[in-house]
């Protein structure tokens, strides 16, 4: 049976591990390539904060080519989208005709993300679509993967959260309007040992930082406060 050949939008953290790791076992797919958005300003995985070279000891540890999307700090939709085309139709002229994600709920993500490979005849796939995720967190750690928390909002959480590696007790004692995936963008992680890894990824923990940002206009964002804080938590590689 010829498998599809496939790329995988990773993002460093569990969810993205996890996807991975279900995929590899999927006689249908072909992951050959991970694809990963980097701020170019700070040499940090977008979003997560994570630095560049923990990301690349990352990827080589899972053993699958990978690719950066370099971005500008604050990318505008038109620049974002741009990018992302450019990598798109490269990997299109190489042959791939699938595009995973490691999403699980966010019903107005995937609508976009479908709408737009649909565009250049590419079929996205989302292993963990609709799962529960408490149960997903669960079957993470008891296949042994391993993961500590590298930026969350603090409008959920103070500067003690981030720099926790995640573990039984920390499902239990989430607030309960907290996703235990963080999958509303509470929290992000960093997966640093697993079955889907040759080695683990040796670092130390830094600083933490609080920063603020913009919040995103959108429709239904016209109640929410002009910006919102995040803790970041700094891993040094060894």
């Amino acid at each position: 049976m010829k498998k599809n050949k496939t790329y995988f939008n990773w993002s460093s953290g569990k969810d993205s591990a996890l996807a991975l790791y279900h995929l590899l076992k999927d006689e249908h797919f072909s992951v050959d390539e991970l694809i990963t958005t980097v701020n170019s300003h700070y040499n940090r995985v977008s979003m997560h904060g994570l630095r560049k070279e923990l990301l690349l000891a990352q990827t080589n540890a899972i053993d699958i080519p990978a690719s950066l999307i370099e971005l500008p700090e604050m990318p505008s939709m038109e620049v974002y989208e741009q990018k992302m085309n450019e990598t798109v139709s490269r990997l299109k002229n190489d042959g791939f005709t699938h595009s995973a994600f490691g999403d699980i709920f966010l019903e107005d993500l995937r609508d976009y993300r479908d709408k737009q490979l649909a565009e250049v005849n590419v079929t996205s796939v989302y292993p963990l679509w609709k799962r529960n995720t408490k149960e997903l967190l669960n079957e993470f750690l008891d296949l042994g993967f391993k993961t500590i928390i590298v930026c969350a909002n603090s409008k959920y959480f103070n500067d003690h959260f981030v720099g926790t590696i995640i573990d039984k007790d920390f499902i239990n004692n989430l607030p309960k309007n907290v996703d235990p995936c963080g999958e509303h963008g509470e929290f992000h992680t960093f997966c640093f040992d697993g079955p889907i890894f040759k080695n683990p990824i040796d670092f130390t923990i830094g600083e933490k930082v609080y920063r603020e940002y913009d919040t995103p206009k959108t429709d239904d964002s016209v109640c929410a406060p002009d910006r919102y804080g995040v803790w970041y938590c700094d891993l040094l590689p060894k």
